[in-house]
Formats: structure tokens, C-alpha cells, sequence
């Protein structure tokens, strides 16, 4: 069901005459550190990867080497799991000089209050968030609504658009982020209707066609994991991993 005051969003309209179609590819960061620990990490507390997140990040860089993915541009977020994710796949995409990191690309912000909570403290608290519900509701005090965080992604959407038209750009961001992109390009409703369930390290794409319109190319391509477990194991099996559940909180990831 879609949430009670959900609303669809309006991509402004570009044109696309006379240039090559743009790629908007979006990779989750690996595994945190704070996940791992059961943590909502912000970006004020963010620790940056797990071992297993860096061992991902590796196997996707080595994925990108041996089948280039022609980046004409890398963005990160300014979280220290997104950043240490994008410097580690940088060597791979060999026509990127550096990493703009850009705030509006980063995870739904728990605020100063909850941000290095832990997951148990936040539900004895707070409760179980309803992320398919109403999008204007508070939860997490001090922090972002739904609503205030999808408006930012989509304005760091609508910036990368107007700034490199025509580009393959590769933005390391999150799970969080990677649902708000998902619901802004095929104009869907803030919350509500589906779920996604978002891999560490996955490859999501969009690809704008001569139309203006974009089409999903491909999402949660996580081939490179194969090899390598799920998901660290932890002391703590109260919740189970994934991307909605351990974004108890959505910073969480």
C-alpha cells in the first residue's frame, strides 16, 4: 500500500537532442563497520568499512578492471563508508581524476540526537520505524523525515543531470539513497508499493533514453560477491541482515 500522504514526484524535463544518453550508476558502499555493530552510524559517526566491506569494495574494483564501466565521473557522499568504498574501485576507472564528495548523496540523517545509537536503544525507545507509511512523520527527532530525505536526492539527482548531461557518472552512496533514486527516475511514490533489499557493493543503472525518459538497466547486480560470505556474523541475530532490516533506522546502513 502506498502511504497515506505519499505523492509521486516530477522530474523536470531535459532534453537530450545532440548528446549522448546519460548513465547514472549507483553503487552501495561495502559492508560498515556500524551495521556490523549494530549501530544507526550518520555521518557524524560513521566509522567507515568492515573488513568484509573492504574485501567487497576489492572484489568490485577487480570486477571493473577486468570489464571497464567507462566512468566519466565518481561521486561519493560524504559518509566515511561511501568515501572509503569509492577510493578503493578509483584505480578502476582510470579516466577519473578525483572524488567530489557531495552531502547530498549521503544516507537519511538520524540527526545529532540518534545519530551512534545503537539499533536496540533506538526500537526500546522509539519503536520499529514504518518506513511504507506516512512520509512526513518524525522518526527520528532532530533528524530527516522521508520526505525531507528523498527531496534532498532528488535535488543531488537533478544537480549531477545538469552538470554532466550525457556522462556515465558512478555515485558510491547507500541503500536509502539508492530507493530515493529508484522512486524519483520511474516517478513512483515516495514510500510505499515495494521494498528493496539493496546489496553491499550491488551495481545499480539508469539510463536515459533519446525520449528524456529513464529505464532500469540493471539493479542489485552483486556478481563479484559470489565468492565471499553475506554478511559478517555477529553475536546479535535479533534482526536479520538486509538492507531494510538493518536500516532499523536508515542511517543505519
Amino acid at each position: 500500500m502506498v502511504g497515506p500522504r505519499a505523492q509521486r514526484s516530477t522530474l523536470p524535463k531535459v532534453s537530450t537532442q545532440g548528446q549522448q544518453p546519460t548513465r547514472l550508476v549507483l553503487v552501495r558502499h561495502g559492508e560498515s563497520q556500524v551495521t556490523v555493530d549494530r549501530v544507526i552510524g550518520g555521518h557524524r559517526s560513521c566509522s567507515g568499512l568492515s573488513d568484509l566491506g573492504r574485501r567487497q569494495a576489492i572484489a568490485l574494483r577487480e570486477r571493473l578492471e577486468a570489464d571497464p564501466i567507462g566512468a566519466d565521473v565518481l561521486l561519493s557522499s560524504t559518509y566515511a563508508r561511501a568515501i572509503e568504498t569509492a577510493e578503493i574501485l578509483r584505480p578502476a576507472l582510470a579516466e577519473v581524476a578525483d572524488v567530489p564528495r557531495i552531502a547530498g548523496w549521503g544516507e537519511h540523517d538520524p540527526g545529532p540526537e540518534i545519530d551512534g545509537m545503537s539499533f536496540e536503544a533506538y526500537v526500546d525507545r522509539f519503536g520499529t520505524p514504518d518506513w511504507n507509511g506516512d512520509p512526513d512523520a518524525v522518526l527520528f527527532p532532530g533528524g530527516e523525515t522521508t520526505r525531507q530525505f528523498h527531496e534532498r536526492v532528488h535535488r543531488a539527482v537533478d544537480q549531477v543531470l545538469a552538470d554532466h548531461g550525457g556522462c556515465t557518472v558512478v555515485v558510491s552512496c547507500h541503500g536509502g539513497v539508492v530507493d530515493a533514486v529508484f522512486r524519483r527516475l520511474l516517478e513512483l511514490p515516495v514510500t510505499g508499493g515495494f521494498e528493496l533489499h539493496t546489496l553491499n557493493t550491488s551495481i545499480t543503472e539508469f539510463q536515459q533514453a533519446d525520449s528524456g525518459r529513464w529505464r532500469l538497466a540493471r539493479y542489485n547486480d552483486a556478481a563479484h560477491l559470489a565468492h565471499l560470505p553475506a554478511a559478517t556474523p555477529r553475536s546479535d541475530h535479533t534482526a536479520p541482515s538486509g538492507d531494510r532490516s538493518d536500516r532499523i533506522v536508515a542511517s543505519g546502513e
